[in-house]
């Protein structure tokens, strides 16, 4: 986190095809939640968390359960992170030790739905509040359904969006009805809290549940904790009431897919071949099946012990719904633009309240640099037209960033502004990227 940026920073293109194999950070979404759960389930002993994330993102979480009262003992060299609720002499029965807190989450989306739903398990007052888009980015649907469950949780400005405050008693459970068609965090963040409640709690949905594959996470994660959840039908859930006992003391997180993709897009790109080493179909994060879409493209996919590898294809424009890996959109809005004929991307509408409006940014960029664009309110398509270098803006959407880059894997002059948003979520990317330079054939 103590690296210096620039405020812009020129791609250098790739001579030669790539032939890397890359080991990117671990991943943020596991991180996020693997924090949560091990704070809320680490009760008489450690939890000892491996290969988590350094980032912006994290960085606010460590911070934020600090402020609550959990013991965190950072270990550099491995990247491992040890999380005692009870230290010492000093012992509390409750869920947050703290009573009282004024969170600052930054940019940090999962932060501020997860740590909302946890504070609900709390005694006291607490706040949360972020930076300006963070106050434009909803929660008011995850805001109802704590209430549902006995909580005091309120939007501050009345806007539906953050402030949140939280007057926390715990929660009672019982029965909520809900809508995760904005973000499936809102979802994650009450299952992971409601086995804390006082009793065991049925979910139902009410509409479509976006980004599902995060939802399955939260659930596989849940119970390698020693949580019990059950889904019963789709849009229907329940989790027992937790006994208290902490079944779990280690916990290894896996690399990030979402950063995976840029590397595998890296290979669709300019050729030649990428390996991201640590991950496997049976991630149990969704967007490792980025690759599929690249081997619908003309990419050559291959699995082995390692890892996974990309082989770059003559490629051609697909149709595909990316609604259960939306976080990789702008990776191949990035890819579309050196296909044969256009690409089209569906039911990601939700993606317009992420860290900015990725759909209009994207559309946005991608025509700067050259490419036919057309957007809809749940997508785009983009037809491939010859592109030419220029300064492109990331809207300090780390995304934005990682994606637009890899045009300037095969054009000269693309500039990237603000780079310096990557520490959100990756911030050794522009090392990494740069890495493939000395690896290529």
């Amino acid at each position: 986190m103590s690296i210096n940026y620039p405020a812009e920073l020129e791609i250098t293109p790739l001579s030669h095809a790539p032939s890397a194999t890359v080991t990117v950070p671990g991943s943020k979404s596991i991180t996020n939640r693997a924090l949560v759960l091990a704070a809320l389930t680490a009760v008489d002993r450690e939890c000892y968390l491996g290969n988590v994330l350094g980032s912006e993102d994290t960085e606010v979480m460590l911070s934020a359960l600090g402020a609550l009262g959990f013991h965190l003992f950072g270990e550099p060299i491995t990247g491992g992170v040890r999380i005692v609720r009870n230290y010492g002499k000093e012992r509390s029965d409750l869920p947050i030790p703290a009573t009282a807190a004024n969170l600052d989450v930054a940019n940090s989306g999962t932060s501020m739905r997860f740590l909302t739903a946890m504070l609900s398990l709390g005694q006291g007052r607490y706040r949360l509040d972020g930076i300006p888009r963070m106050r434009e980015r909803p929660i008011r649907d995850l805001l109802e359904a704590l209430r549902q469950l006995g909580a005091n949780t309120v939007s501050e400005l009345d806007t539906g969006c953050p402030p949140v405050v939280v007057e926390a008693n715990g929660l009672r459970g019982g029965r909520v009805r809900m809508r995760a068609d904005i973000s499936s965090q809102y979802l994650s963040a009450v299952l992971m809290a409601a086995p804390f409640a006082d009793r065991d709690v049925e979910i139902e949905l009410d509409g479509t549940l976006v980004s599902e594959p995060y939802i399955e996470m939260t659930l596989r994660m849940m119970r390698s904790f020693g949580l019990q959840v059950e889904q019963n039908s789709p849009g229907r859930f329940h989790v027992q009431h937790h006994n208290g006992e902490q079944s779990l003391t280690n916990y290894y997180i896996e690399p990030d897919a979402s950063a995976a993709s840029y590397f595998w897009a890296a290979a669709a790109v300019a050729g030649g071949r990428v390996t991201v080493s640590g991950l496997n179909r049976k991630s149990l994060q969704g967007d490792v099946r980025f690759v599929d879409v690249l081997e619908q493209m003309g990419c050559r996919v291959e699995e082995c012990d390692a890892g996974i590898t990309v082989h770059g294809g003559k490629l051609r424009g697909v149709d595909v719904d990316m609604n259960d890996i939306s976080d990789t959109v702008m990776t191949l809005g990035a890819v579309a633009c050196f296909a044969e004929g256009p690409t089209t991307i569906r039911n990601v509408g939700h993606i317009r309240h992420k860290e900015t409006d990725r759909i209009a940014a994207l559309a946005t960029e991608l025509r700067k640099l050259g490419a036919e664009v057309e957007e809809r309110d749940d997508g785009l398509t983009i037809t491939p037209r010859p592109l030419t270098g220029c300064a492109v803006d990331t809207y300090n959407d780390h995304r934005m960033a990682m994606s637009l880059a890899l045009v300037g894997l095969k054009v000269p002059g693309v500039v990237i502004r603000n780079p310096g948003c990557v520490a959100k979520t990756y911030p050794g990317f522009w090392q990494d990227l740069q890495a493939l330079h000395r690896d290529a054939v």
